[in-house]
């Protein structure tokens, strides 16, 4: 496992670069005592790993600019090869006056996938409240005077090649507008042609599913067949969603292909680990699938900031993600 004694670990993502697997953490300092504080602390830390087992730990590889909108913490992203280098993709926290309410994606560069610098000091994708709840059509407890491509939940970029070899799509964690709190989780849907210029359209799947987020979106094509996985908390859950599947935190659906459409209302829970919270499913090198990730004990009062050790996977009969 990865535990750090200084640190709180929690959601995390993996790049594959063929010889190490590349953890990308988010962390906080232990010393800020409540860890209901770490989220306004965030920063990405970077570990290697041959075996998702033993882990090198390396530092902090990306923190917040000195101003901008990603000048308070950096949270949850995803990293793709771009040619010669790597690209990650992350969700950015401002001091502009939204507090966590303010969530916006950013880009960085790298050669060695542990210097990064960033491509703008603009998002690289701003929310659109045609599709996507937003601080304009939806205000949040804590707002500023500028709303403008500010949202609550637009975060957690998953980045993909587009699977008939033309451009990039991204996936986000966003709320669909017209549907009521925590029954509005949707996956979020931009496409791009190099990676630096994204278009944003319609969400990939429904409201109305009893999910109010879904974090940390992942999309794996295991044994042939496509799979989402993602994380929700049961208190973003509607009653409803609760008592039909009840309290987990890691779920699936099968789908068509990469882009789905994605039916969330027919997501099952990964019943094995059912505090696992923001956990990357990874191939190993044997061709087998992992999960790895924390558990999220906090609601508990208990310490469950560190990476757990490998939970073998696969899918059931009907493509879910089940305990291998």
């Amino acid at each position: 496992m990865l535990r750090l004694d200084d640190l709180w670990v929690w959601d995390s993502w993996v790049a594959d670069d063929g010889d190490l697997y590349h953890l990308f953490i988010l962390q906080a300092p232990r010393s800020l005592g409540d860890p209901a504080k770490r989220h306004t602390a965030a920063r990405v830390g970077h570990a290697t790993s041959r075996d998702l087992v033993t882990w090198d730990y390396l530092g902090e590889c990306l923190g917040p600019a000195e101003t901008g909108f990603d000048d308070l913490a950096i949270w949850t992203g995803s990293v793709v090869r771009d040619g010669d280098r790597w690209r990650m993709f992350y969700t950015a926290i401002s001091t502009a006056g939204h507090h966590v309410y303010d969530q916006r994606v950013g880009s960085a560069v790298s050669d060695d996938l542990h210097h990064w610098t960033r491509v703008s000091h603009e998002p690289s994708l701003r929310v659109d409240g045609t599709w996507y709840k937003n601080l304009a059509n939806t205000p949040a407890p804590t707002q500023g005077p500028d709303l403008e491509g500010s949202s609550e939940t637009w975060r957690d970029p998953l980045v993909l090649p587009d699977p008939g070899g033309e451009g990039w799509h991204m996936l986000l964690t966003a709320r669909g507008v017209g549907a009521g709190r925590n029954d509005d989780g949707v996956v979020g849907h931009a496409t791009s042609a190099d990676l630096e210029h994204w278009t944003l359209g319609p969400p990939l799947s429904q409201t109305g599913t009893g999910f109010g987020q879904l974090e940390v979106l992942q999309v794996k094509q295991v044994d042939g067949r496509w799979v989402l996985v993602f994380t929700c908390h049961p208190q973003e859950m509607t009653p409803e969603r609760i008592a039909r599947t009840g309290e987990y935190c890691t779920w699936s659906v099968p789908g068509p292909g990469p882009l789905g459409p994605w039916d969330v209302d027919a997501a099952r829970p990964f019943t094995a680990e059912p505090n696992l919270f923001a956990a990357p499913l990874v191939r190993q090198r044997d061709g087998s699938w992992v999960l790895i990730g924390f558990r999220n004990l906090e609601p508990q009062g208990l310490d469950g900031f560190e990476i757990i050790d490998p939970v073998p996977v696969a899918l059931d009969a009907e493509g879910y993600l089940v305990a291998r």
